[in-house]
């Protein structure tokens, strides 16, 4: 494909051969929601083999974004589900930052096709639904 062609296309996810083998301590910075998160999707990270040392700034950062989003939903909630549109705003960065993120590291429906996790092992090329 050409440059032109490829624009707006983004490359394949694929194994990097730098990948942690194991999933790292979440940061004690972080908040108790952030650590879920990071709890909860560095297993699916290190079994794709495509997170390295390098990427844990921005695995840090999706994880900070998701926690706030719960935090300023909680809040909400324990405020009897007012809508402070400051905060509102807030969250709705915060949620775009991590989905953002999410794409980049595969953990969103469309870029886990991107790196084929999605495929069964023993896909029949003669499936008509095969796209």
């Amino acid at each position: 494909m050409s440059a032109i062609h490829m624009r707006g296309i983004k490359p394949a996810l694929t194994p990097d051969t730098d990948a942690l083998t194991k999933a790292p301590t979440a940061p004690k910075y972080l908040s108790a929601h952030a650590k879920a998160e990071w709890k909860r999707i560095m297993p699916q990270l290190i079994a794709r083999r495509i997170i390295t040392k390098a990427d844990l700034a921005g695995v840090e950062s999706y994880c900070i974004s998701v926690g706030i989003v719960r935090q300023i939903e909680e809040e909400r909630a324990a405020a009897g589900g007012h809508i402070d549109v400051k905060l509102f705003g807030v969250m709705n960065r915060a949620a775009q930052t991590a989905r953002q993120f999410a794409s980049e590291y595969g953990l969103t429906p469309t870029s886990r096709a991107r790196i084929g996790s999605n495929a069964p092992e023993d896909a029949d090329d003669d499936d008509p639904l095969a796209v």
